[in-house]
């Protein structure tokens, strides 16, 4: 490097280190705060929501409360009258009142009038939640509210709504009404975008502010051409990139192949020993306990076979000896012969596949029944694979105790293999368990 070059560097680059430092912790900052003032506003829109609505329940209580009271009408007589108040009631554009039996049965609906005289208790939305049954406990509870997605009038648009419950204490019903929170996000939506352009000014008035002091401090200096040092630097820090990242793809292959391979293989041989030495300890013939022995040293085989393959980077060698449909049928038959579950398994799939996507597939799925065996306590599993237009789509259910509440479903090894497996393939994962009522794993690759 020539003096001139020197001398621009010695000038420029501080500057410019300390700017973009400026600049980093300047926008850090402005997001963080921006951030936490977005959710203490979305903390006072939800909180003005819940007043509101406890306000037009109370509303709706007062217009209800003088037919309680008149003990001269009959309970059909007074129940007919307070559906038909309830029915009439009205607010906004699109506000309304609801009632239910405690046993899931509608009462009133102004806007799906067909809903009423039908048992709703095992309603779902379509994240799953059970929403009749969660506001019946929420008015049991002395009056609260619950969040679930409804459609909305006119439209009938499927949003999130938030409703607030009570108990008519005479007949035991619940009543409320609820309020959808699309307005809210749509306000959080535009505050967000107002946060960003103005965070978006502000940087671009430093980064011309950079620019022009940079250009002063070049032309105050001598001239060179800075544009070949940039593109050496960018092509440094390129390869630099590209190596970490070869490096650390590399190591990540290595040890989702350790996990998923050799380790299932590991834990199968324990599995087997064990159940030889238990047969030994019960008096079984010597042919039987040698035949679990011998599986062992089998199973001990393939896992010396698993290490060469890692050495050579190739895949398992039933996917090369047998194909899919008959690797995946082996891998099972060995999980329902070890673990006395019931498997279902469908394959559906008539063409070829590419290698990324097989290796991909048998990994699920052999991840997915080492889960199943060390944690479902399940007694049937399900596995399918199909084509849906032009991606390909794996299921794995099983009727276990599913991933209790307080544990995160994708943070295990195991769960965290899968999901890094498809994602290099371009493929998405998906976990759904509820707690008592088994797990789902649901993968897309497209072809």
């Amino acid at each position: 490097m020539g003096l001139k070059s020197k001398i621009i560097l010695l000038a420029v680059a501080p500057l410019i280190v300390a700017t973009a430092i400026i600049i980093y912790l300047s926008l850090q900052s402005a997001r963080e705060l921006a951030a936490e003032e977005l959710s203490i506003y979305e903390f006072n829109l939800v909180d003005a929501k819940k007043q509101a609505l406890k306000d037009h329940v109370n509303i709706a209580l007062s217009a209800i409360q003088p037919v309680l009271d008149n003990t001269q009408l009959s309970d059909a007589q007074a129940q007919a009258q307070v559906k038909k108040i309830l029915t009439s009631l009205s607010y906004e554009d699109d506000g309304y009142f609801f009632a239910y039996e405690m046993s899931g049965v509608n009462l009133v609906h102004p806007t799906q009038p067909d809903f009423v005289g039908v048992n709703l208790w095992e309603f779902q939305d379509r994240t799953g939640n059970f929403l009749i049954q969660g506001l019946i406990q929420a008015a049991q509870a002395g009056g609260g509210y619950h969040r679930y997605i409804w459609e909305k009038p006119p439209l009938m648009q499927q949003e999130d709504k938030l409703s607030y419950v009570v108990t008519i204490e005479r007949w035991n019903w619940m009543m409320g009404t609820g309020l959808y929170l699309d307005d809210i996000y749509a306000e959080l939506a535009k505050t967000k975008v107002t946060m960003n352009d103005n965070i978006q000014r502000s940087f671009f008035t430093v980064i011309v502010v950079v620019v022009i002091t940079v250009v002063l401090v070049i032309l105050l200096g001598l001239v060179i051409n800075l544009h070949e040092h940039r593109l050496a630097d960018s092509r440094l820090k390129e390869s630099a990139q590209r190596f970490m990242r070869l490096q650390v793809n590399e190591r990540r292959g290595f040890s989702r192949e350790l996990h998923d391979g050799i380790n299932q293989l590991l834990v199968s041989c324990k599995f087997r020993i064990e159940l030889a030495s238990n047969k030994l300890k019960r008096e079984h013939d010597k042919e039987v306990v040698q035949q679990e022995l011998l599986k062992a040293g089998d199973m001990i085989s393939q896992t010396i076979n698993e290490v060469r393959q890692i050495s050579h980077n190739l895949r398992p060698t039933l996917l090369d000896d047998l194909g899919l449909d008959t690797a995946l049928s082996s891998l099972i038959d060995q999980f329902s012969e070890r673990t006395d579950i019931q498997v279902d398994y469908r394959f559906d799939v008539p063409v070829e596949l590419a290698d990324e996507i097989e290796i991909s597939i048998y990994r699920l799925t052999q991840e997915a029944l080492t889960n199943i065996e060390k944690h479902a306590q399940a007694s049937r599993v399900s596995i399918k694979l199909w084509f849906l237009g032009q991606q390909l789509e794996f299921e794995c259910k099983d009727n276990g105790k599913g991933i209790v509440a307080s544990a995160e479903p994708s943070a295990g090894i195991g769960f965290i293999n899968m999901r890094e497996r498809l994602e290099l393939i371009g493929g998405s994962f998906f976990i759904e368990s509820q707690n008592g009522k088994g797990t789902r794993i649901y993968a897309v690759l497209p072809l």
